[in-house]
């Protein structure tokens, strides 16, 4: 099988403006500030100020549920009933920032256009918790929804760059211990690899947009902290991936994360998994969050809500 992989054209003066002000405003703050345990734990101001900038519709129910060390929450919009189709979203910010805070709108959209309800996690973040636990916080939360009734076959996993990586490697880990896999899985430019040397060498990784990609090789110290020298990482790319669901990815054409993309369509494919990777002309890294000024960040939710619809039982005219 070779890698199923759609161009969509279309950069908007919208896309290009927000593009600029990205570059200029924040990637600065992101490029040069020291990966240090005070400025993680700053980076929690980022999930805490953004209801001032992103609120979420006034019929769309919000339910806080706690978990074994780590919560999360249902976001309903009207209409939805949670014994229907779920998505598992896992949020995206590098293991260290951002929440459910910063990408409620985000899931919220899906959810809506999906007609779905999603419970989206608020998994352990560094610095208070290696990688290996927020793995284990996601699979937690799949397992939490099949042990309260949900059925694997109504359940997308979903998530943005980090939250991509977790994606991947909760669908992974299910099928290895023994867990039903979820309907689908749907990655918007994730990061699949850990081995920032094969990436090195990518033209677009100093020159993405906002997000300091080559930053990766001093974080993967941190996020592996505890592990024993020689462990094999833990980077979804190299991973069994035979026998996972149907995938789409997401990614910008000019964003550093773009190699990672193109290599897990590669790792697909080889495994026979189907799955479409949509690579969006000069879209910036997550566009879809910044679809309340980027157009065509609602074009790429209406490709998630549809493959969700598809995936996870009924189909698009069926909705209710």
């Amino acid at each position: 099988m070779d890698p199923v992989i759609e161009e969509r054209p279309g950069h908007s003066k919208q896309a290009r403006r927000f593009a600029r002000f990205m570059k200029y405003a924040i990637r600065p703050i992101f490029f040069y500030s020291p990966l240090t345990p005070l400025m993680l734990r700053a980076a929690i101001v980022l999930d805490l100020a953004a209801p001032l900038l992103m609120r979420r519709s006034r019929d769309t129910e919000i339910e806080r549920v706690r978990l074994d060390g780590f919560h999360g929450e249902w976001i309903r919009p009207a209409g939805i009933a949670i014994n229907d189709r779920v998505v598992l979203y896992l949020h995206g910010g590098g293991f260290f920032c951002c929440g459910l805070r910063t990408h409620r709108k985000l899931v919220e959209r899906i959810a809506r256009r999906s007609d779905a309800a999603a419970f989206s996690v608020a998994y352990r973040q560094l610095p208070g918790a290696p990688l290996t636990t927020s793995m284990a916080d996601a699979l937690a939360a799949y397992r939490w929804l099949l042990d309260q009734g949900h059925a694997p076959g109504n359940i997308v996993v979903a998530g943005d760059s980090a939250g991509g990586f977790l994606a991947f490697t909760t669908a992974i880990t299910a099928l290895k211990t023994g867990l039903p896999a979820p309907a689908g899985i749907v990655a918007l430019s994730p990061l699949v690899d850990l081995d920032h040397e094969r990436r090195a060498g990518y033209p677009h990784t100093r020159k993405d947009v906002y997000v300091p990609v080559h930053r990766l090789k001093g974080l993967k110290k941190l996020l592996l902290k505890g592990a024993a020298e020689g462990d094999p990482l833990p980077s979804p790319c190299d991973q069994d991936l035979q026998n996972l669901p149907p995938v789409l990815i997401q990614v910008g054409s000019c964003e550093g994360l773009r190699w990672d993309a193109e290599l897990m369509a590669e790792r697909l494919a080889a495994a026979g998994v189907p799955h479409r990777l949509q690579i969006w002309e000069n879209q910036i890294h997550v566009f879809p969050a910044f679809a309340g000024v980027i157009p065509e960040g609602h074009q790429a939710i209406d490709e998630i809500s549809a493959f969700v619809r598809e995936a996870a039982g009924r189909p698009a005219d069926a909705a209710a």
